[in-house]
């Protein structure tokens, strides 16, 4: 994987932090930083996955790792999706 060194502004706080290397990995650090596009839709978990050189399923088990869901659905929202899902599919012989 390519990497580029960027500048960036945080609070003077979080310096020693960043600094001292509180996270285990590069790949910690990176996975966070990239976790709000994921979050607001911008790419999807396979694609960061594929930027950070993992697999999806092992960003996946990292998020879970530290109490970030994959799956984040409402309850209301999975009936909803799944009365879709048993409408759609009604008469067809789904396995």
């Amino acid at each position: 994987m390519k990497t580029v060194n960027i500048q960036l502004k945080i609070p003077e706080e979080m310096a020693p932090f960043i600094l001292q290397g509180k996270f285990e990995t590069t790949f910690e650090q990176n996975a966070m930083l990239i976790f709000p596009f994921i979050k607001n839709m911008a790419i999807s978990h396979g694609r960061a996955a594929e930027i950070l050189g993992v697999s999806k399923r092992d960003l996946i088990e990292f998020y879970n790792s530290i109490g970030i869901p994959y799956l984040n659905q409402s309850k209301e929202d999975l009936l909803a999706d799944l009365a879709t899902f048993d409408r759609v599919t009604a008469g067809q012989n789904i396995k």
